[in-house]
């Protein structure tokens, strides 16, 4: 950065000063004796450098923590400038990332111990020198004082080095610059050195260009485990960075639990597809797994021991003690399925959770001809989830930690509920607890945990009952009873000592889940409040603490559901659009943001809230909902068909590809709500295929075992007004969810045909199809074929009834008037398109930066492919606001009054 002469002034105090060439870099200042010369006379750490002053007389002094330098220019302006350009490297050097060397102990006491150190002899010295071995370098003090405060003589490149033995006690540092004769104190001290500065050579000989591209990625420059600087060792499976001290306790692991590889001597291991996985990973998604609740009483450092490491290493990775659950841990099932889902995504996340909770890598995907996930993620193009599978093969850490959790036991203990305390006894004569538990801490019950995880039920023993207690402190306790009945009692008896007098109407519910949360909604968002909420199957009930019971949430009509980001240390906030149980009692749906009391207790609501928001079996009353009680599934095909494939030729006969069917309706029966099915992503015929497979694999079919011969025999009708109204009664009969869906699949059926004289599918067609498929029969009986048939040809008779507010089932003559305004609008948006012109699609809306203000007014043009994401980067690039790394932004739309306003999930659409 600078070099130069100045006069040095010795540190004895004299007035003599010393000429000196003097050099600048980012980590050190040097001076030398000549500017030919290679190994300097002293050199400060930048980072231990904590002023720099003017002293008059073209001389300054540079201040460190333990010991100050006088330098001498020659005049007044090379003075200036030198202390210019120390004072900016030495603030650069504080702002940045504290990326330490070996030199700066005198700032940092944290720095990752050296390969070796010790008193050596050294020629040409008259005391013994203090060596250090770190990495590639090798480092001269006078003394252990001077190596302690930072403050060094050289540093020797042992990329230029080579060593060799002289005598019994005696060994050389030979470079092309200088011979170094160093001598130990015995011979076996000599052979430790000889070979430390034989292991620092190979270092500094290998090859870098691995580790400078995976250290590209800045949680890769520190050591996941311990935040070591510059670590240069890797677990290829784990995807992990770590420093040398923590690979020796990883190879202890054994091969099974972490691979362990050098990022510059194993050369061959680093593949294209390897590099750009730890690019891609990088040790902080790693950790945002692995040590997701790493107390920190437990957390290492880098000057911990080999045993805290080790200690450290094995509840990390070998007991999984810190990790992340996945919502599916423990359900062997949905997390095989799950990960044969997430190969197929670039969501090496998932991936990671679901893998290391227990997934199967070799697991059976269910298609002949990629039957493995490894298979899927090839056949989709996922180099790097391929990478990661592969690196896993023989991983055991899946297994392991299932074997860990079904090793849990319970300790049999008295136990007694009085006076707000629930105390534990090694026994009933005992008069000493050995732990209790004060209501008032208790924020959640749970009522038979052990169910939801088949890992922990079939380990349980004879505790068929039980249920968990979560207190402020972040703790969990779980109790194990012999019958669910007697785990019930207790459960009903703890909630009524700490559920608030407001919220006592919960207790009569038989709630699997109940606890208080911080809550906001409505208008007001700026403050949360605390309320009651208890979870009964799919339906959360909420009181809030005013006494207030509000509208129960149906959590399957949930028309979005997300996690929120929040500042370290605090829990996320859960977000949910609902609608209400009752779309005829005209209330508009809401939105509510949820904040747990702790993370764990948070992550325990957040896994149980998406599980009863998810489908849970194959009845149609069992699937997510719309407002309007049709499967979401249903009008997710519904709706991509009539945008997309209302003119496509021979729609619903012609069958789509069946791996594709079965992979598309295995996700959205896992939940609808995250698939977006779009036109060039998905084909019209396999979407169609997938609505036919959903009904004929449906249980209990959509006409219902009771109700179905009634139907069939309905047709046997001649006179075709009774026909109808036997259809209308039989209609009536049918549950909810089975009238709203088959209302709208014979509206959508009707709209095909609309299109018959392009799609080739007239209503006679159309029932050729659906009849089999509705009833679930083998085609034979042509009677169910005619039953689709009188519903689209008689569709406006027979669900209309001259009311004057129909029911969500029945259609009047204004929504009639919409379904052909559609129609036409559908037509006309098909001709524009076949004749090539284009229809407008961007708005030009005004979008303000934090206030609404002319100064912070931007004109956006919104196309209607943008993301709330993609438009609030576009606003902060023109405003040129660089994202700092714990920055978060939302884009928030606001009605025209600001009554209201609502924050768009980053993946949703503006408009």
């Amino acid at each position: 950065i600078r070099a130069g002469w100045l006069d040095k002034n010795p540190p004895q105090g004299s007035y003599i000063y010393q000429k000196r060439w003097v050099k600048l870099d980012a980590d050190y200042l040097r001076y030398f004796d000549s500017e030919k010369d290679t190994y300097s006379k002293r050199l400060i750490p930048v980072s231990s450098i904590s002023r720099v002053t003017s002293i008059g007389d073209q001389k300054f002094e540079v201040v460190t923590n333990n010991r100050n330098f006088v330098f001498r220019a020659e005049n007044d302006a090379d003075r200036n400038e030198w202390i210019r350009t120390l004072q900016q490297i030495a603030e650069e050097r504080k702002t940045k990332a504290p990326e330490r060397t070996l030199m700066s102990l005198a700032t940092d006491s944290a720095t990752e111990l050296p390969d070796k150190s010790g008193f050596l002899e050294l020629r040409g010295f008259k005391h013994k020198l203090f060596v250090v071995v770190a990495g590639d370098k090798v480092f001269l003090y006078k003394n252990a004082e001077d190596y302690r405060l930072g403050i060094g003589i050289t540093y020797i490149e042992m990329n230029v080095g080579n060593v060799k033995e002289v005598d019994r006690r005696g060994f050389d540092l030979t470079t092309p610059y200088r011979i170094f004769s160093f001598s130990a104190d015995s011979e076996q001290e000599k052979e430790e050195w000889v070979e430390a500065m034989q292991q620092s050579i190979a270092e500094a000989l290998s090859n870098s260009e691995v580790a400078e591209r995976i250290w590209v990625v800045e949680s890769n420059r520190f050591c996941a485990d311990c935040g070591s600087p510059k670590p240069d060792w890797a677990s290829i499976n784990l995807c992990v960075v770590i420093c040398k001290r923590c690979a020796g306790e990883h190879r202890g692991l054994g091969p099974g639990i972490t691979k362990v590889r050098s990022l510059k001597m194993d050369r061959k291991v680093w593949t294209e597809e390897l590099i750009e996985l730890f690019q891609q990973f990088g040790n902080t998604m790693a950790n945002q797994f692995w040590a997701a609740n790493v107390p920190p009483s437990e957390a290492i450092g880098p000057t911990s021991s080999s045993q805290e490491r080790r200690r450290f290493l094995i509840a990390k990775y070998r007991e999984g003690k810190y990790r992340h659950y996945h919502p599916l841990f423990g359900n062997q099932e949905e997390l095989d399925r799950a990960l044969c889902a997430a190969v197929t995504t670039s969501d090496l996340a998932e991936t990671q959770a679901l893998l290391f909770c227990g997934a199967s890598v070799t697991c059976d995907t269910g298609d002949p001809q990629c039957p493995t996930p490894l298979a899927l993620a090839e056949r989709s193009g996922r180099r790097l989830q391929m990478e990661f599978l592969l690196h896993n093969k023989t991983s055991e850490l899946g297994g392991l930690l299932s074997a860990l959790l079904c090793r849990a036991e319970f300790s049999r203990r008295w136990c007694t509920l009085q006076d707000g305390v629930l105390s534990y006894y090694e026994n009933d004569r005992n008069t000493v607890p050995n732990g209790e538990i004060k209501v008032e801490e208790i924020t959640c019950l749970v009522n038979n945990p052990l169910h939801a995880h088949g890992a922990w039920h079939s380990c349980s023993g004879p505790h068929e009952g039980t249920f968990e207690v979560h207190t402020e402190a972040d703790r969990l306790y779980l109790f194990g009873l012999e019958s669910p009945d007697s785990a019930r009692e207790w459960l009903k008896s703890i909630a009524k000592s700490f559920v608030h007098p407001c919220a006592e109407e919960l207790l009569a519910l038989d709630f699997e889940r109940l606890g208080r949360l911080h809550y906001k909604g409505g208008l007001t968002l700026e403050h949360a409040q605390e309320g009651w909420f208890a979870l009964v199957g799919s339906t959360l009930h909420v009181c809030s603490e005013d006494g207030r019971r509000q509208e129960p949430l149906q959590l399957r009509k949930l028309q979005e559901l997300c996690e929120y980001p929040c500042p370290v240390g605090r829990t996320p906030w859960l977000g949910g659009r609902a609608c209400p149980p009752n779309p005829a009692l005209g209330h508009a749906g809401r939105t509510l943001y949820l904040q747990g009391e702790r993370k764990l207790d948070f992550l325990g609501w957040v896994h149980a809230i998406q599980k009863a928001a998810g489908s849970s079996g194959d009845t149609l009353s069992e699937q997510q909902l719309t407002e309007s009680d049709v499967p979401l599934l249903v009008d997710r095909c519904i709706d991509y068909i009539t945008q997309c494939g209302l003119t496509s030729e021979g729609i619903y006969r012609k069958s789509g590809q069946n791996s594709k069917t079965t992979s598309l309706l295995d996700v959205l029966q896992r939940d609808a709500r995250r698939v977006c099915l779009k036109e060039g992503e998905h084909q019209v015929d396999d979407v169609a295929n997938t609505l036919k497979r959903f009904f004929r694999d449906l249980g209990d079919g959509l006409f219902t075992r009771r109700w179905a011969l009634d139907w069939l025999w309905a047709t046997a009708l001649e006179d075709e007004k009774a026909k109808v109204g036997k259809y209308r009664q039989l209609l009536a009969a049918l549950p909810p969810v089975n009238r709203a869906t088959l209302k709208a699949l014979i509206n959508h059926l009707f709209r095909v045909q609309c299109f018959s004289g392009e799609n080739q599918m007239n209503t006679h067609n159309l029932a050729i199809v659906f009849g089999p498929t509705l009833f679930q029969t083998d085609g034979k009986d042509y009677k169910a074929g005619r039953v689709v048939e009188d519903l689209i040809s008689h569709y406006v008779e027979i669900f209309n009834v001259a009311l004057m507010a129909p029911l969500p089932w029945q259609v009047n003559d204004q929504e009639m008037k919409k379904q052909q305004d559609e129609i036409t609008a559908i037509m006309k948006m098909r001709e524009a398109s076949s004749s090539g012109t284009q229809q407008a699609g961007d708005f030009i809306c005004t979008v303000y930066l934090e206030e609404k203000k002319t100064e912070t007014e931007q004109h956006v043009k919104i196309p209607a492919t943008m993301t709330a994401e993609e438009l609030t980067f576009e606003i902060l690039d023109r405003r040129k606001i660089v994202m700092k790394e714990k920055d978060y932004w939302s884009c928030f739309e606001v009605n025209e009054r600001e009554e209201a306003e609502r924050p768009l999930h980053y993946s949703e659409k503006v408009l």
